[in-house]
């Protein structure tokens, strides 16, 4: 037996709860890999999946946890064997597949990646899927160009898990960073990360029916969309690029396809943490362990145990969480 956090379903009222249970090996998922989790994370689709509602969930009983890190106790796949240690984000774990709020996961071998050297299973999900999503973000902006040195790189909901990380691996990277956030109680918070610019939201929320502004951003990771988005794409450097992850702010894009698409050549680049293939996983995890600094880590971690889970699965919805929440699934 062992500790997981369960959401159950009422058929007959609908309304689901979330409690810590415990539950048996032969519970879980039919997979390929047994792994021992050591820590999960709390996300934005964890809050939704242990919310009253269900949101992403398919089928009940269910364990959230959208990633994991831990050591593999049983294996039928050659590329892993006991005692190996791993970490998982994606490939709908915690939403259609049982995930991390479990002492134990059993998932297919091709959604694990090795540990990278360098990293531990706590600071693997200190990262964490908001970590590895920034990551790709900057590898996706890199390879479109951005360079340190051509101006402030823009990055909205900077005080969020995403926002965070972005945060502090551009400024470990050399770039200039704004950081946008609407709490200005955060601003030493983000200047700890290496922020050198705080941008109040109300600057690019603000109604204006400019179709282009003056050009102020060498490139931006964006985990907001709606309006933040829409106002920093009229202000982007000509040739540079957007980094599109989430849609905190709303779906809609106010503005003209032609401006700033055509008029200033600006890359719109929509960026999916979920199905990555397995050699971009990797690098992505490579580059945490070697560009991601350690002590700005440890400064955005708070940490949490299963008991925990229903309290900040509403928070997080609510945007009363900030940077990593870090759950010791054995605490």
């Amino acid at each position: 037996m062992f500790n997981a956090l369960v959401v159950e379903k009422d058929e007959e009222s609908g309304k689901t709860s979330a409690a810590v249970k415990q539950i048996t090996v032969d519970d879980l998922p039919e997979a390929e890999v047994l792994v021992a989790v050591e820590y999960s994370t709390v996300n934005y689709k964890d809050g939704l999946c242990i919310g009253p509602g269900g949101g992403l969930v398919r089928k009940y009983p269910h364990v959230p946890g959208i990633d994991f890190a831990g050591t593999v106790e049983e294996s039928r796949d050659a590329r892993y064997k006991p005692g190996d240690k791993v970490v998982l984000t994606g490939w709908r774990v915690g939403e259609a597949h049982w995930g991390g709020y479990a002492q134990k996961a059993r998932v297919l071998a091709d959604w694990l990646v090795p540990l990278p050297e360098g990293l531990d299973t706590r600071q693997a999900m200190a990262v964490g899927t908001a970590g590895f999503t920034a990551m790709l973000a900057v590898m996706a902006l890199e390879d479109h160009g951005l360079v340190p040195g051509h101006g402030p790189v823009l990055v909205t909901g900077a005080a969020g898990g995403v926002g965070s990380v972005a945060t502090a691996i551009l400024a470990q990277l050399g770039h200039e960073v704004a950081a946008v956030t609407g709490r200005p109680e955060q601003e030493a918070y983000l200047r700890s990360l290496g922020a050198t610019r705080i941008v109040a939201r109300e600057e690019l929320t603000e109604v204006t029916r400019k179709p282009l502004e003056s050009e102020q951003w060498a490139g931006c990771v964006d985990a907001v969309a709606g309006a933040v988005l829409g106002r920093g794409l009229k202000q982007m450097k000509y040739g540079t690029s957007v980094a599109a992850i989430g849609l905190a702010g709303g779906a809609a894009i106010e503005g003209a396809l032609i401006t700033p698409f055509i008029l200033r050549g600006v890359n719109l680049l929509g960026i999916d943490s979920v199905m990555q293939p397995y050699e971009n996983r990797v690098r992505a995890w490579g580059r945490i362990a070697r560009d991601l600094p350690m002590d700005k880590l440890e400064a955005m971690v708070a940490p949490a145990t299963l008991a925990d889970l229903p309290r900040l699965g509403a928070e997080i919805l609510k945007g009363q969480v900030r940077g990593r929440v870090v759950v010791d699934v054995n605490g």
